[in-house]
């Protein structure tokens, strides 16, 4: 199974992955990664936290984009080059985030394409955008 090569791609093409976040994604993801920042972790330090409760990892919702655009657009055999990400609003444990991609540039000569990324919370509201550069499978 292959992606789509850089042909095969037009500007404004687009893929989402969605996943609620639990508890145990979030402790899975810290122990990978080594992020114990207690305001992921611990109830009573977020509680006198500026969020009020835990939040989910920055890391952990942009990783979400790498599931789009590994498994979708372009799909299987893409190599992940760059991201650039800003987070506006804090996702909480089990919050529902949609990662969408976007076709925003396709550069032929180099073989390189750059999606504009966006996390939409339950509520739609964005609460990570940015960019990822991406070489498409040949």
């Amino acid at each position: 199974m292959k992606g789509k090569t850089i042909g095969e791609l037009t500007l404004g093409d687009s893929a989402y992955f969605e996943k609620t976040i639990t508890d145990a994604d979030v402790l899975l993801f810290a122990g990978v990664s080594g992020d114990m920042n207690p305001v992921h972790i611990n109830d009573v330090y977020a509680a006198q936290s500026i969020f009020k409760k835990r939040i989910v990892h920055g890391g952990l919702v942009s990783s979400l984009f790498s599931t789009v655009l590994g498994t979708q657009l372009p799909g299987m055999g893409t190599i992940y080059l760059q991201q650039d990400s800003k987070f506006i609003k804090p996702v909480y444990i089990q919050d529902t985030v949609k990662a969408v991609v976007e076709v925003e540039e396709i550069n032929l000569e180099k073989n390189r394409v750059k999606f504009k990324t966006t996390a939409y919370n339950q509520n739609g509201e964005a609460v990570v955008v940015g960019y990822a550069t991406v070489m498409p499978p040949k």
